[in-house]
Protein backbone atom coordinates (compact mmCIF):
# COMPACT_ATOMS: atom_id res chain seq x y z
CA UNK A 1 0.00 0.00 0.00
CA UNK A 2 0.97 3.53 0.24
CA UNK A 3 0.07 6.83 1.59
CA UNK A 4 -2.69 9.07 0.70
CA UNK A 5 -2.33 11.94 3.61
CA UNK A 6 0.29 13.04 5.66
CA UNK A 7 -2.04 12.15 8.52
CA UNK A 8 -1.18 8.28 8.23
CA UNK A 9 -4.25 7.10 5.92
CA UNK A 10 -3.11 4.68 3.30
CA UNK A 11 -4.78 2.87 0.58
CA UNK A 12 -4.08 -0.62 -0.96
CA UNK A 13 -5.79 -3.67 -2.05
CA UNK A 14 -8.73 -5.65 0.28
CA UNK A 15 -6.91 -9.06 -0.90
CA UNK A 16 -3.74 -7.97 1.15
CA UNK A 17 -5.72 -7.60 4.17
CA UNK A 18 -8.33 -9.53 3.70
CA UNK A 19 -7.19 -12.69 5.69
CA UNK A 20 -6.24 -10.53 8.85
CA UNK A 21 -9.77 -8.33 8.51
CA UNK A 22 -12.18 -11.30 8.36
CA UNK A 23 -10.32 -13.15 11.36
CA UNK A 24 -10.08 -9.66 13.57
CA UNK A 25 -6.26 -9.86 13.40
CA UNK A 26 -4.16 -7.34 13.73
CA UNK A 27 -3.06 -5.39 10.64
CA UNK A 28 0.36 -3.79 10.71
CA UNK A 29 2.29 -1.20 8.43
CA UNK A 30 5.39 -1.44 7.64
CA UNK A 31 7.26 2.14 6.86
CA UNK A 32 10.20 2.88 4.34
CA UNK A 33 12.61 3.24 7.51
CA UNK A 34 11.50 0.66 9.44
CA UNK A 35 8.98 1.92 11.19
CA UNK A 36 6.10 -0.56 12.41
CA UNK A 37 2.62 0.87 13.07
CA UNK A 38 -0.71 -1.34 14.11
CA UNK A 39 -3.33 -0.47 11.47
CA UNK A 40 -6.81 0.30 12.47
CA UNK A 41 -9.15 -0.48 8.61
CA UNK A 42 -11.42 2.88 8.05
CA UNK A 43 -13.51 0.91 5.39
CA UNK A 44 -13.00 -1.95 2.44
CA UNK A 45 -14.71 -2.55 -0.76
CA UNK A 46 -14.37 -5.86 -1.52
CA UNK A 47 -16.23 -5.74 -5.17
CA UNK A 48 -13.37 -3.54 -6.24
CA UNK A 49 -10.77 -4.95 -4.03
CA UNK A 50 -9.59 -1.72 -2.13
CA UNK A 51 -9.20 -1.05 1.76
CA UNK A 52 -8.25 2.33 3.20
CA UNK A 53 -6.31 1.87 6.74
CA UNK A 54 -5.36 4.34 8.96
CA UNK A 55 -2.43 4.55 11.33
CA UNK A 56 -1.61 6.99 14.26
CA UNK A 57 1.12 9.17 12.56
CA UNK A 58 1.88 12.32 11.29
CA UNK A 59 3.91 13.67 8.51
CA UNK A 60 3.35 10.85 6.59
CA UNK A 61 5.11 11.23 2.91
CA UNK A 62 1.77 10.61 0.91
CA UNK A 63 1.04 10.43 -3.02
CA UNK A 64 1.04 12.84 -5.56
CA UNK A 65 -2.14 10.96 -7.78
CA UNK A 66 -2.33 11.76 -11.51
CA UNK A 67 -5.44 11.59 -13.55
CA UNK A 68 -6.06 8.16 -14.69
CA UNK A 69 -8.48 9.20 -17.09
CA UNK A 70 -5.83 10.92 -19.16
CA UNK A 71 -3.91 7.82 -19.86
CA UNK A 72 -2.80 6.24 -23.21
CA UNK A 73 -1.35 3.11 -24.57
CA UNK A 74 1.70 3.63 -24.62
CA UNK A 75 2.83 5.85 -21.63
CA UNK A 76 5.34 4.84 -19.85
CA UNK A 77 5.05 3.24 -16.02
CA UNK A 78 6.59 1.82 -13.16
CA UNK A 79 5.63 -0.24 -10.59
CA UNK A 80 6.73 -0.46 -6.55
CA UNK A 81 6.25 -3.32 -4.48
CA UNK A 82 7.69 -5.69 -2.56
CA UNK A 83 7.56 -8.59 -5.20
CA UNK A 84 7.31 -12.32 -3.39
CA UNK A 85 8.11 -11.01 -0.14
CA UNK A 86 11.78 -10.80 -0.27
CA UNK A 87 12.97 -8.27 -2.51
CA UNK A 88 12.13 -5.10 -0.98
CA UNK A 89 11.36 -1.66 -2.81
CA UNK A 90 11.79 -3.20 -6.07
CA UNK A 91 10.97 -0.87 -9.00
CA UNK A 92 9.72 -1.91 -12.33
CA UNK A 93 9.56 0.07 -15.67
CA UNK A 94 6.83 -0.60 -18.42
CA UNK A 95 4.37 0.61 -20.55
CA UNK A 96 0.78 0.68 -20.72
CA UNK A 97 -0.55 -1.67 -22.73
CA UNK A 98 -4.45 -1.52 -22.77
CA UNK A 99 -7.04 0.56 -20.91
CA UNK A 100 -10.76 -0.41 -19.90
CA UNK A 101 -10.08 -4.02 -19.32
CA UNK A 102 -12.64 -5.77 -17.17
CA UNK A 103 -10.71 -8.19 -15.42
CA UNK A 104 -11.95 -10.99 -12.99
CA UNK A 105 -9.75 -13.09 -9.83
CA UNK A 106 -9.40 -15.84 -8.72
CA UNK A 107 -11.02 -13.86 -5.54
CA UNK A 108 -13.72 -12.20 -6.60
CA UNK A 109 -16.13 -13.23 -9.73
CA UNK A 110 -17.44 -9.27 -9.82
CA UNK A 111 -15.16 -7.87 -12.62
CA UNK A 112 -13.26 -4.54 -11.81
CA UNK A 113 -12.32 -2.15 -14.38
CA UNK A 114 -8.43 -1.63 -14.71
CA UNK A 115 -5.64 -1.20 -17.32
CA UNK A 116 -3.17 -3.64 -18.43
CA UNK A 117 0.25 -2.79 -18.08
CA UNK A 118 3.94 -4.95 -19.02
CA UNK A 119 5.94 -3.75 -15.84
CA UNK A 120 6.49 -6.55 -13.96
CA UNK A 121 4.80 -7.06 -11.00
CA UNK A 122 4.31 -10.51 -8.80
CA UNK A 123 2.72 -11.44 -5.54
CA UNK A 124 3.71 -9.05 -3.36
CA UNK A 125 3.70 -5.89 -5.25
CA UNK A 126 -0.52 -5.64 -4.70
CA UNK A 127 -1.66 -2.89 -3.40
CA UNK A 128 1.59 -0.62 -4.56
CA UNK A 129 1.34 2.20 -6.24
CA UNK A 130 1.93 2.56 -10.58
CA UNK A 131 3.52 5.75 -11.12
CA UNK A 132 3.33 7.90 -14.71
CA UNK A 133 6.57 9.35 -15.67
CA UNK A 134 5.58 12.77 -13.80
CA UNK A 135 6.13 10.69 -10.66
CA UNK A 136 1.98 10.87 -10.11
CA UNK A 137 0.04 7.42 -9.10
CA UNK A 138 -2.18 6.69 -12.27
CA UNK A 139 -2.71 3.47 -10.55
CA UNK A 140 -3.07 0.80 -7.62
CA UNK A 141 -1.24 -2.66 -8.51
CA UNK A 142 -3.95 -5.56 -8.54
CA UNK A 143 -3.42 -8.45 -10.22
CA UNK A 144 -1.53 -9.93 -12.79
CA UNK A 145 -2.58 -12.75 -15.48
CA UNK A 146 -0.67 -16.31 -15.22
CA UNK A 147 -1.20 -19.91 -16.27
CA UNK A 148 -1.55 -22.74 -14.53
CA UNK A 149 -1.47 -25.12 -17.89
CA UNK A 150 2.29 -25.82 -17.66
CA UNK A 151 2.36 -25.89 -21.80
CA UNK A 152 1.87 -22.34 -22.11
CA UNK A 153 3.43 -19.40 -19.83
CA UNK A 154 2.46 -15.77 -19.60
CA UNK A 155 4.13 -12.49 -18.91
CA UNK A 156 3.65 -8.96 -18.68
CA UNK A 157 0.57 -8.50 -18.44
CA UNK A 158 -0.47 -7.13 -15.09
CA UNK A 159 -3.13 -4.75 -14.02
CA UNK A 160 -4.22 -1.73 -12.18
CA UNK A 161 -6.97 0.11 -10.49
CA UNK A 162 -7.04 3.48 -12.14
CA UNK A 163 -6.42 6.40 -9.64
CA UNK A 164 -9.70 7.98 -10.35
CA UNK A 165 -11.74 5.50 -9.73
CA UNK A 166 -9.39 4.23 -6.44
CA UNK A 167 -9.58 7.96 -5.24
CA UNK A 168 -12.96 8.27 -5.35
CA UNK A 169 -13.49 5.24 -3.28
CA UNK A 170 -11.20 6.29 -0.90
CA UNK A 171 -12.58 9.24 -0.23
CA UNK A 172 -15.87 7.60 0.78
CA UNK A 173 -14.16 4.88 2.59
CA UNK A 174 -12.67 7.86 4.66
CA UNK A 175 -15.64 9.75 4.74
CA UNK A 176 -18.37 7.51 5.52
CA UNK A 177 -17.35 4.42 6.60
CA UNK A 178 -18.67 2.83 2.89
CA UNK A 179 -19.18 3.67 -0.78
CA UNK A 180 -21.87 5.60 -1.43
CA UNK A 181 -24.04 5.34 -4.65
CA UNK A 182 -23.85 1.44 -5.27
CA UNK A 183 -27.19 -0.16 -6.14
CA UNK A 184 -28.95 -2.51 -3.86
CA UNK A 185 -32.17 -4.71 -3.83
Amino acid sequence: GFFISTDGYSLTNYHVIEDAYTSNSTITVLTHDGTSYKATVTGVESSNDLAVLKIDATGCNAVTFGDSDSMSVGDTVYAVGNPMGELQFTMTSGMVSALDRAVTTDEYTTAINMFQFDAAINEGNSGGPVYNANGQVIGIATAKYSSSSSSSSVEGLGFAIPANDAKTIANDLMTKGYVTGKAYM
